[in-house]
């Protein structure tokens, strides 16, 4: 096996997320910065907090409502064989 290949194992790195927790693990990066972690995730929070600020989900569901009430038209099928 080849020698010093393998970058340099932190056992104390430390972990910052956005939300201002600091947690500590193991890792090749000694420090770490993260948008979401488990203290501010919904998932385990119980908290759903949405950022939508293409308003995406708006647009789903007016597409959603507009397919719901509004019937859908057949279009006539063009034959490409004239005869």
């Amino acid at each position: 096996m080849k020698k010093d290949i393998h970058p340099a194992y932190h056992k104390n790195a430390t972990v910052k997320c956005a939300c201002g927790a600091k947690h500590s693990l193991g890792s090749t990066s000694e420090h770490m910065e993260v948008e979401i972690c488990s203290e501010c995730h919904p998932f385990y929070t119980g908290k759903q907090t949405l950022v939508d600020t293409a308003g995406r989900i708006e647009r789903f569901k007016a597409r959603k409502e507009k397919a719901v009430t509004q019937p859908k038209v057949k279009k006539a099928r063009v034959s490409k064989n004239k005869e």
